[in-house]
């Protein structure tokens, strides 16, 4: 595996490490999987990574990372000392040693030469901002959704990673599940006749704001680093509870409403449309429980805070002029016809062999091809979410410009574009 055509330096590290030994003729210290015996990969073909901010999701993630055998874990950093302490247990257990090593600033980890890729899971407020910081240092991305909080970030996110050529994979792994890999290749197929209407489930739409817990004595900074964890957002009072349920992420404007669960299926909707690398150009406010926006070629984008058929989480539905096929995450369909799920095999979807997100994600680093929702697909479906959400908390209807990034006549739409960065931090 190379980067822009060299090899990475910790493996010429690791080859005149052996042969030193050899030379020396020093009894076999080095483990047999460190060899590449017993199966494993040599350390010429393993990936090495960290995690950033695991808590609950980002244990089920990094629990996917070990399990891979080409993944060696040998760092784990996180604001917070509790979970920098049980993230290394987890991490240790696994591979038998106490070699995981706990950071509290993700600078000092980026500055690692060894690593080659990290899996970010903090709260969504800093998602973006450990994204491109891990990008300018060289480092390959996988991080959960959301991945922007403004549709600024999100541009910057994309222009990073284009400009750095590294890899990036958002989470949003529906993208990798079969019943949504299929439904999808039925709309972009035309299996389904002309596209006419996207249906998501974002879960809720509103964009009101609760206000904030009581401020409590800040801890000490090596317990849990608070300036760290506020990142790039305004400055506040340490609050535990906010620190514990992770702020800006389900009730406000940034983070929340349309884009919490709208990351996975608006991702979807942009995907069956062929509109990876672009967005709708009109939103409408919320009427009821429904929130709609238009795309250029015609399709409309439909947000329903309702469940239809019961098909589970996240569901997603696709309609055409002939027929229109619907699914969620008991990978179970709703279809106008049945032939639609003729040949449809639970193992192999589309002619492709089944590969996990994760799975995914490596293969690329050592490829250096492009992910499934790489930085600019994830940019765009992003976008599309922001964008909802200022029509809806505006109470609008809006217009958006693709190519400029902008709204068109609305000044006060477009402020709501970006949000000022804290200092020291710098996105671009």
């Amino acid at each position: 595996m190379s980067t822009s055509g060299r090899q990475f330096p910790r493996r010429r590290f690791l080859k005149r490490t052996l042969q030193a030994g050899a030379a020396l003729a020093a009894p076999a210290l080095v483990p047999g999987v460190a060899l590449g015996k017993a199966g494993a990969p040599p350390p010429s073909e393993r990936i090495v990574m960290a995690g950033v901010g695991i808590g609950g999701r980002g244990s089920g993630v990094l629990g996917e990372f070990l399990g891979q055998a080409d993944v060696q874990c040998v760092a784990i950093c996180d604001v917070r000392a509790d979970r920098r302490e049980r993230v290394k247990g987890i991490v240790d257990q696994r591979y038998g040693n106490q070699d995981c090593v706990p950071y509290r600033d993700f600078r000092e980890l980026y500055a690692r030469e060894d690593l080659d890729a990290v899996l970010i899971t903090t709260g969504s407020n800093c998602h973006a901002l450990l994204s491109i910081y891990a990008a300018k240092a060289g480092k390959d991305v996988y991080c959960e959704k959301p991945c922007s909080k403004t549709i600024a970030e999100s541009l910057a996110l994309a222009a990073t990673f284009r400009r750095t050529a590294r890899v990036f994979q958002g989470g949003m792994q529906r993208r990798n599940v079969g019943n949504f890999y299929h439904a999808v290749e039925l709309a972009r197929s035309g299996r389904l006749g002309k596209l006419r209407t996207v249906y998501a489930h974002p879960g809720g739409m509103g964009t009101a704001t609760s206000g904030w817990p009581t401020p409590q004595p800040e801890p000490p900074k090596d317990e849990v680093d608070w300036d760290l964890y506020l990142g790039t957002a305004a400055w506040r009072p340490f609050s535990r509870g906010l620190l514990n349920s992770g702020f800006e992420k389900g009730g406000g404007l940034v983070g929340g409403g349309v884009l919490e669960w709208g990351s996975h299926c608006v991702d979807l909707c942009q995907w069956a449309n062929h509109a990876d690398d672009t967005v709708p150009i009109e939103y409408s406010p919320r009427v009821e429980r429904r929130a709609t926006a238009r795309y250029a070629n015609g399709v409309e984008l439909v947000l329903r805070e309702d469940d239809w058929l019961g098909l589970g989480s996240c569901p997603v539905r696709f309609e055409g002029e002939t027929g229109w096929v619907e699914t969620g995450d008991s990978g179970k369909f709703g279809v106008s016809s049945q032939s639609l799920l003729a040949g449809y095999p639970p193992e192999r979807v589309g002619g492709q062999p089944p590969v996990s997100h994760v799975r995914d994600f490596l293969n690329c680093v050592k490829s250096r091809g492009k992910t499934r929702v790489n930085a600019e697909v994830a940019c765009h479906s992003h976008i599309a979410c922001h964008a909802a959400n200022i029509a809806i908390f505006l109470d609008r209807k809006l217009t958006y410009d693709p190519l400029k990034n902008e709204f068109r006549n609305d000044d006060e739409a477009n402020r709501l574009r970006s949000e000022a960065a804290r200092e020291p931090w710098r996105l671009g």
